[in-house]
């Protein structure tokens, strides 16, 4: 499974997304960002996803990070 870091805009987009999660049975836990990213609202979502990330993101996800060995790799950014 492929751990994630979503960011957002707003801290309502959050728990939005965390609702969407729970009721598609994605493991999402949502905390503050880590330092080494920044974010608008300070709240980020850590989920595990297998599908490609795309499907779910909606216009209040502002980056998706996947989390390899400790690292940030950005697979998503709002344009």
């Amino acid at each position: 499974m492929k751990k994630y870091i979503a960011l957002f805009f707003t801290h309502s987009g959050a728990i939005k997304f965390q609702r969407y999660s729970k009721k598609n049975n994605i493991l999402c836990e949502l905390m503050p960002v880590p330092r080494k990213l920044s974010s608008n609202c300070g709240v980020c979502a850590k989920f595990v996803y297998q599908e490609n990330v795309s499907e779910i993101v909606d216009e209040e996800i502002e980056e998706i990070y996947e989390i390899v060995d400790d690292k940030y790799n950005l697979v998503y950014e709002e344009n």
